[in-house]
Parts: C-alpha cells; structure tokens; sequence
C-alpha cells in the first residue's frame, strides 16, 4: 500500500459522529513529536454547507468534492440509517476516485455507501454483525463475509461495526507507515495496536463459566507475549491454563476468534516488525527474539501475511535515529 499522508473524509448528511472522531483521532491529531508521519487531514464534502449529524452535531467541510483527486486515502464513515440515499454526487465522486486507484475504506455501515455506488458489486464486503443480513438483501451483487473484522477487495476496505473501525484505521496507518506509526497512535488513544480473530466472538453474551475461561486464557496470553523468543506448545500454554490442548484451543478460539497457532504467528509477527523498525539487530537475530527459530521460516511468514520480506520491511519502516520512542 502507497504511503498515506493525505487522508479525505469523505462527508455528507447522516454520517455517524462515533466514526468520524475515530477518522479524526486516528489522522487529525499531529504526533509527530513522537514518530508519526504528519497526515493532512481534510474534511471533503459537496460544499463547505455544514454536514449535520445525530445529537446536534455538526461538521465543518474544508474542502470540496474535487480535492478527492489529491487524496491518498478516502475514508467513508458510517451511516445511521443505512439505506438512506447517499448524494449521488458523492457516489459519482467515489467511482471517479476507485477508476484512479486510490483506497477507499469505509468504516461500519459505510459499505452501504459504498454499494450504493456500485463499488462492491461483485467483492468481498463487511459490515457490523447485526447489518449483513441487511446488506445482503438490498445489495445482492456483494459477496458479504459474516466474521471479520475488515477485509480489502480490490483496494477497497471495508469494517464491522464501531471499533473495528479503529482497528481498520491503525490498520491502515500500519500498512503505509509500519507497527511503530500504529502503536504510538494507538498507545495514545489507550487502544490495542491490533486485535486478531473476526466479530464472531462479539455475537453472543459469554456466560459466566466463559468469563473465568476467559480471565485463565488472558493470563496464558500475557504469559505467550513475555516469553514470545522461547518455543511455546500448545501442550504447555494449555497446562498453564488448567485445560486439555482439546479444551483450550476450543476455549481459545471461542474467546478470541483465531485458534493459539495463527494468535502465536500474529504476535511474532508483530515482535519482528517492531525489532526491524527499532534496531539493527541483523536479521537472524530478530527471528531468534520474535519465536520464529530461524530467519528462513520468519521470512515465510512475513511473505504469506505482510507480502513482503524482513529486509524489505526494515528497508520500507526502519525508525530514523533519534524518531522512536523508543529510543527516547
């Protein structure tokens, strides 16, 4: 993905004000003081008429449906009603900005925008849990995915509902500019730099035998992510939870949704990208402390799940001295 420093909020009526001070949290607050790129955020709408939303609240565009074509991002919040018409010269604005081959994502019910404007006829789309049902009637030429959390076709991204916006957004912003950009926006907006498994584990209220399986399986994993640089079985994450390995990748992956093994990857992968970023450790070493065991099978990993390779990354992401935090 090309880096991301012009970011449009694309606004019109009936936009939800949640995902819009995500949008503005995530892009619209200068922290460069602690290593993030500085983002131009600019709210684009059909004119400079305030946008009203729910609760009163009004937003101030400050740029016109023609900057569209300076973006490197557009960002469509969601909607509180989800079937209302969008502007069609909004729906004609995103067309012209997909044939261009910028990003579009679209946070919650802001798929419907985007398949209001014919974007994902023919692709993979989602949307909050409660919502796909929804989708799938009125848009019936969208291929909607029930569980994840977001997903990308075609250079168009779209998200469950409410935080997984945010998890989109730090997504984003680590796939332009790398982990340590996402965990210091992250870090400041006191939220996790990523969560791993689908909104499946959001659907049903956890009983409260499924709450102390919870509160052991927390432990276990705090445990994995201190010790990520020795060889960790599910044999012995399992003992350390109380449960058979049957038991607790069932418990696991109920509570979390993704089983221990892809959880491990995740989290080294996340430890290597880090250690690429902070120092100049040489490459075996940074496998050795992220658990992978040997720069052969780390850079496996990092072909499959980031399309790229650890030199590459370090290349692409490496920290200037004296910008990480960090080092600090």
């Amino acid at each position: 993905m090309r880096p991301t420093s012009r970011i449009a909020l694309l606004a019109f009526p009936g936009i939800r004000a949640f995902d819009v001070s995500v949008i503005t949290e995530v892009w619209g607050v200068d922290r460069t003081d602690r290593g993030v790129p500085d983002f131009a955020l600019r709210r684009v709408a059909e004119d400079r008429t305030p946008v009203p939303m729910r609760g009163g609240l009004t937003l101030a565009p400050d740029r016109a449906l023609a900057w569209l074509a300076n973006a490197d991002l557009i960002v469509v919040p969601g909607l509180d009603d989800h079937l209302a018409p969008a502007p069609p010269r909004v729906l004609d604005a995103l067309r012209r900005a997909h044939a261009r081959g910028t990003p579009i994502a679209a946070l919650c019910g802001g798929a419907f925008t985007l398949a209001q404007a014919g974007l994902l006829d023919g692709r993979r789309a989602i949307t909050h849990w409660n919502l796909t049902h929804l989708l799938r009637t009125h848009h019936p030429h969208v291929t909607v995915v029930p569980d994840s959390l977001y997903i990308e076709d075609d250079n168009i991204w779209t998200s469950a509902g409410t935080a997984a916006g945010i998890d989109l957004c730090l997504h984003l912003v680590r796939a332009a500019h790398g982990a340590e950009a996402a965990a210091a926006i992250a870090r400041s907006m006191v939220t996790a730099p990523f969560r791993t498994g689908t909104q499946a584990q959001f659907i049903e209220q956890p009983t409260p035998r499924a709450d102390r399986d919870a509160d052991a399986l927390a432990s276990v994993r705090a445990y994995a992510l201190g010790h990520l640089d020795e060889p960790l079985t599910i044999p012995d994450l399992a003992a350390r939870a109380g449960m058979s390995p049957r038991s607790f990748a069932r418990h696991f992956t109920a509570t979390t949704g993704t089983t221990p093994q892809r959880w491990l990857i995740t989290q080294r992968l996340a430890s290597a990208q880090k250690l690429l970023e902070r120092t100049d450790h040489p490459i075996p070493e940074v496998a050795r402390r992220a658990g992978f065991g040997s720069e052969v099978t780390m850079r496996q990993h990092f072909a499959a799940h980031l399309a790229t390779s650890p030199r590459d990354y370090r290349a692409a992401f490496r920290q200037p001295a004296g910008r990480s935090p960090m080092a600090r």
